[in-house]
């Protein structure tokens, strides 16, 4: 117990210690070889020359970042992966060739020499070679869109960005390569997007404009296919959309891929004057960090602040246990208070979204995952948000006060739930393709969230979390597999069978449940399951990974540790499920102190899932799920 305490407070500490100026916390998103080469993709076709150091402080970086395989990861830490390697492999070819045409003008060049990039390129080659068969344009074609199916929001850009850097063949044949979107789509009213099926997820919007038109630009219907006379009478009405869903920042979404794949469309299409092109080459300018990479998205600020307020002031026990357990911690939380706890309140509720949003046709009420104005108001972030609002209060006189923004926050999920019961990121009804479906760890987040918040609502209210909570359980039953447990649409482990993360997925809906248990009843018969699959997960080293027989990671195992420390110490459970959890929980809780040295150090590994199978980690994830976990086992082994 004295080892446990001394990684609460260390990590405790570290969490402090990483928060912004303003006082919450920013986070840190790893850089991406992906996002590096769309944007030097995109540099490269609005102003080289002008943007030359940057253009070849990314390239640099790419290739300086090259797997000892010849390809490409998401991350500077991930395996190699085909979308991501392709694209490098395109982002350098392109390079190449400003190079020649520097060379040509006799200007200086910085970067590596010629004989090294060269060499780079053939084991780049070489990998694709072994993966795709051959580096055959059509080869290539067939290998990207069977990775992502129907769904096209990544296929397409890749595809694009592959003619853009010359390895689809061609120019012509290249961007017959490149599969056509239908971009007039986006003149339709938002209600309709459901029904009509968009191609491409929600968020997305600004890449089915702007790829669509560059694709029908260079590869339009013969003369008299009416498609080419209703997309030539379209694209003015609908470009001017693209400056719309603009943030003030110049990036879509604040993400640095979407942001690159607008951009390099609009310059390859003769569009390079287009109003939304100068902020969205501001925004990749400013953007890229020292090193010449990028990272996937600019902060997920909000998301990151609702993790370490759940983390610091979310432990919970049963009605007998309160916070004095923590070995003192409360009164360190209450001196605190004074420095933390307001700000952090009155930050939460700023961001709040207060108008309809522009890019999903959102109502209001709701949180997205930063502080920028690219963020989507999404159900995840929303559901955070109240979360932690709930444990910023001291009492409910002091929630009371908060009542308008919580009530409209609650409204806006109960709105979202979807025909299936489950409660999908963004938008209900827009269900056909993966990133827009429910989502079960969404779902019980939301019950979570609903369920602390229901005693201080109006009876109105609680009638439709009853109704909605029983819709929501049947879902998640239904969705449940047969091991027992639940996959996550938004977190995923490169080293599990079809990339998918069961144990975190099954950590976040059993976490949740464990909340919500005594009002939801038929529920516990799940949960249970959950639990059961969590303990036949565990690594023989007392760690997880993202499924059975997979390395452990922290941000894994601590979750897992969390939601069945929980468990013990919310639910009424016999003596003998009591006994089969405990021994689990001890051995996660040691190979959580060992691995993080008594809470000190926090490696991050690759477990988000973004944007249709693009990695990242996130440097508070650890840290934040770390102190979660060990605060719960120290109530829990206690006993």
């Amino acid at each position: 117990m004295e080892g446990l305490d001394t990684a609460i407070a260390n990590t405790r500490a570290h969490l402090l210690s990483l928060r912004n100026a303003v006082g919450h916390w920013e986070g840190e998103l790893s850089s991406s070889a992906l996002s590096t080469a769309s944007a030097i993709v995109a540099l490269s076709l609005v102003d080289a020359d002008e943007d030359q150091a940057r253009i070849a402080s990314g390239a640099q970086w790419l290739i300086t970042n090259q797997n000892a395989d010849g390809g490409w990861g998401d991350t500077t830490i991930s395996k190699s992966n085909l979308s991501t390697t392709l694209l490098c492999w395109s982002a350098l070819g392109l390079y190449e060739r400003v190079v020649q045409a520097a060379r040509d003008r006799a200007e200086p060049i910085t970067g590596r020499v010629p004989g090294e990039r060269m060499q780079m390129l053939h084991r780049c080659e070489t990998w694709i070679r072994e993966r795709v068969g051959s580096l055959e344009p059509d080869a290539i074609c067939k290998a990207v869109v069977a990775r992502y199916g129907k769904d096209k929001t990544f296929s397409v850009p890749i595809l694009m960005t592959c003619a853009i850097g010359g390895r689809l063949g061609p120019h012509d044949e290249a961007w017959q390569r490149v599969l056509a979107l239908p971009f007039e789509l986006a003149a339709f009213p938002r209600s309709w997007f459901g029904a009509i099926g968009l191609p491409v997820v929600s968020y997305a919007l600004p890449a089915l404009i702007a790829i669509g038109h560059a694709r029908f630009y260079h590869a339009s219907p013969r003369w008299w296919n009416p498609l080419r006379w209703l997309r030539s009478w379209f694209w003015p009405r609908i470009s001017p959309m693209l400056k719309a869903l603009q943030p003030g920042t110049g990036g879509y979404l604040e993400a640095t891929p979407l942001t690159s794949f607008v951009t390099m469309a609009l310059a390859a299409s003769g569009q390079k004057d287009h109003s939304c092109v100068p902020d969205a080459v501001r925004f990749l300018n400013a953007s890229q960090r020292e090193d010449g990479s990028w990272a996937i998205d600019t902060n997920l600020a909000t998301w990151a602040t609702t993790l370490a307020v759940k983390a610091l002031y979310g432990s919970a026990g049963t009605p007998a246990r309160n916070q004095t357990d923590l070995g003192g911690e409360a009164a360190n939380m209450n001196e605190a208070d004074k420095s933390v706890r307001a700000p952090l309140m009155d930050w939460l509720l700023s961001q709040q979204h207060k108008v309809i949003h522009p890019f999903t046709n959102a109502a209001p009420g709701a949180w997205a995952w930063t502080d920028l104005p690219g963020g989507v108001p999404d159900a995840d972030d929303t559901s955070g948000a109240l979360i932690a609002l709930w444990h910023l209060c001291k009492s409910d006189e002091e929630r009371s006060e908060m009542l308008p923004a919580v009530n409209a926050g609650i409204t806006w999920l109960l709105d979202l739930q979807n025909r299936d019961g489950g409660i999908p990121t963004f938008c209900r009804g827009w269900g056909t393709l993966p990133f827009d479906r429910s989502a079960p760890e969404i779902t019980a987040h939301a019950l979570w969230a609903c369920s602390l918040w229901n005693h201080l609502l109006s009876d109105e209210i609680k009638l439709r979390i009853v109704r909605s909570g029983k819709r929501a359980i049947e879902y998640l039953n239904k969705s449940q597999r047969a091991d027992g447990s639940w996959v996550p649409l938004w977190f995923g482990n490169e080293h599990a069978p079809d990339e998918n993360d069961p144990v975190h997925g099954t950590a976040m809906v059993v976490l949740a449940l464990a909340n919500v248990i005594r009002a939801h009843g038929p529920a516990r018969r799940a949960l249970h399951w959950g639990v059961e699959f969590l303990i036949a997960s565990q690594h023989p080293s007392g760690g997880w990974g993202g499924a059975r027989g997979v390395d452990p990671t922290v941000e894994e195992t601590a979750g897992a540790v969390h939601a069945m420390a929980v468990c013990l110490n919310l639910l009424a459970l016999p003596d003998n499920y009591l006994s089969i959890l405990v021994e689990p929980v001890q051995r996660g809780t040691r190979w959580l102190i060992e691995q993080t040295r008594n809470g000190t150090t926090f490696p991050a590994a690759p477990i988000g899932l973004y944007f249709a199978r693009l990695w990242y980690h996130e440097k508070m994830y650890p840290v934040v799920w770390s102190l979660s976990a060990l605060k719960q086992c120290r109530l829990a082994l206690r006993e």
